[in-house]
């Protein structure tokens, strides 16, 4: 038996070309199986049947058929993100050209730790955060892979400029990091501020600011996790400077109306923020994972710079090699800035302006069928993407038995989210494929009673 080929080099190419062919048809034959958005059968049956497919994963003689096997058991086995019925969470469908451009990463395998191992993919991610603080009117911006890692970020940074004891004050509505991130960094107790209606009251953050000691970090969100909710950025500004107390803005899910004229408006206010946390994985279609912190003072970074002898010696840094340590918590690292660099270049600002407007019109349009719609109660327009009904008359037992329904039949996935004291269903819609015929199929699949309801989804095609 050969050396296995590997996938860069001369021969790299070569060598993925068939392989490429192989993943590509377990794809289409994983999802003809899994014919709709989930697996059915819930946690049991979908891991009986991964575990049959998958067999013995460490055998003792190699399989060369398990590329084909474990592709076409995972894409049978898969959440969707591409289906229009699966519409549970910022999870959204990858643009095409943004996964091909992440075969290319993967391939060339670039290590973002020192110049050496990544030079044109330093240059690259360089090109990429400064064109994203140009976005968002800061100095810089670090590559993350997401949002928490963005949000703890930005706490460690707030508690390097201003110290151990900064407080971290946030509302109700705020991600579930945040506060996680003042645990995992021994700053005190953070403090909760009421959120009325799903955003942060201004007022109560007015008084909250009086009543403690400093120094803050008050962190606002610009779109919420469970209705797509934006705080009142330009308020919270206001207070924020009154009391001295530094910004941050969670706009993990929403930095993306930046890209669209018709809605960038919904973020005045964000350009006084400290540091900003952005997701392109939600509003920027790519592949997981795709974060970045934007940050308005350039010297706040000084507090990430680390020296290894290996990587960025100073005799090196001093002839000009870049030094990447500071620029990141993480060493190891993969250029996940080509899909988005790929992306921007491919789309533009219109392009993906395009189609932010278009999945906020499609939450729009569910919005106003559920509110037309008698069997549905509607809880508000959407701000972004995000809308939460729940069938009429029904309590929150029902409501949950409903979404665990549709899940373990593999029939729709849907999130759920507590508004009001009441518990509601939730789609987030970020599949810019979806039509109207499908938001109408959605509704009518979350708001019909399970029995004896047909499922709607077509048969499975024939081979192509």
């Amino acid at each position: 038996m050969g050396l296995p080929p590997l996938a860069s080099g001369p021969q790299g190419p070569d060598a993925l070309r068939p392989l490429l062919d192989t993943v590509l048809d377990a794809l289409r034959a994983g999802t003809r199986a899994r014919n709709g958005p989930l697996p059915a059968g819930g946690p049991a049956e979908v891991t009986a049947r991964l575990r049959h497919a998958a067999g013995e994963i460490l055998p003792e003689h190699g399989d060369p058929g398990a590329l084909r096997a474990l592709v076409t058991a995972l894409a049978e086995g898969a959440a969707d993100p591409a289906d229009p019925r699966c519409a549970a969470h910022l999870h959204g469908p990858p643009l095409a050209v943004a996964a091909a451009a992440d075969l290319a990463a993967s391939a060339l395998n670039p290590s973002l730790d020192s110049w050496d191992q990544a030079p044109a993919a330093s240059a690259l991610e360089a090109l990429v955060t400064q064109a994203l603080a140009r976005e968002t009117r800061t100095a810089d911006a670090l590559s993350t892979t997401g949002g928490t890692e963005s949000n703890q970020l930005a706490v460690l940074l707030a508690r390097e400029r201003h110290g151990p004891r900064t407080t971290l004050v946030h509302g109700a509505n705020a991600h579930h990091s945040l506060p996680r991130a003042a645990w995992l960094l021994g700053l005190p107790d953070p403090v909760t501020v009421p959120a009325p209606a799903g955003t942060l009251d201004p007022a109560a953050l007015d008084d909250a600011l009086t009543r403690l000691p400093g120094p803050h970090l008050v962190a606002a969100t610009a779109g919420t996790t469970d209705a797509g909710l934006i705080d009142p950025l330009p308020e919270i500004a206001r207070v924020c400077a009154a009391h001295g107390a530094r910004l941050h803005v969670d706009a993990a899910y929403g930095a993306g109306l930046l890209l669209s004229d018709r809605h960038r408006t919904k973020l005045d206010g964000l350009d006084a923020a400290h540091t900003i946390a952005l997701d392109l994985h939600k509003l920027g279609w790519q592949p997981i994972a795709a974060g970045f912190l934007a940050v308005r003072d350039t010297a706040d970074l000084a507090a990430l710079a680390q020296r290894a002898d290996y990587l960025n010696p100073d005799d090196d840094t001093e002839a000009g090699l870049p030094d990447l340590l500071g620029r990141s918590l993480r060493t190891s690292r993969r250029p996940d800035v080509l899909k988005t660099a790929v992306t921007l270049k491919t789309l533009g600002r219109t392009g993906l302006g395009a189609l932010v407007d278009h999945v906020l019109q499609q939450a729009a349009g569910f919005a106003a069928l559920a509110d037309a719609d008698p069997r549905t109660e509607l809880y508000a327009a959407p701000t972004l993407s995000t809308v939460l009904f729940r069938p009429a008359g029904a309590n929150d037992t029902a409501v949950a038995e409903r979404r665990r329904t549709l899940l373990t039949t593999g029939r729709a996935v849907l999130g759920r989210a507590r508004a009001d004291g009441r518990l509601w269903l939730k789609a987030t819609f970020l599949n810019p494929h979806t039509r109207p015929a499908d938001l109408a199929a959605l509704l009518t699949l979350a708001t019909t009673p399970p029995d004896p309801e047909p499922d709607p989804r077509p048969a499975p095609e024939g081979p192509a």
